[in-house]
């Protein structure tokens, strides 16, 4: 059901050190990790979805209830997406 969940952070480095433990702890191992932008990834074990994520928001503004959080559902295709998005949109999302 779910493809990934990303937590926002102001202060990467104190987070990664936070959860890299405990998502090893539960079996997930890191997938990626890059400083530069920052970012990381870990998956389950063998791979596959739900992806945690770890990262600054993409607007680059602090993170915040709201700003860096994500929750991303797994669809079958592209046009279940696009049919899901005009729903949203429908349904009064912006």
């Amino acid at each position: 059901m779910f493809s990934h969940i990303n937590v926002g952070a102001n202060d990467f480095t104190r987070a990664f050190e936070f959860y890299a433990p405990i998502m090893e702890m539960l079996g997930n191992p890191l997938r990626f990790s890059d400083m530069s932008k920052p970012w990381a990834g870990w998956q389950p074990q063998g791979g596959g979805r739900p992806l945690f994520l770890l990262s600054r928001p993409f607007d680059g503004e602090a993170a915040t209830p709201g700003n860096g959080q994500m929750v991303a559902f797994l669809a079958p295709d592209r046009a279940s997406v696009d049919n899901i998005h005009a729903l949203a949109l429908t349904n009064g999302g912006r």
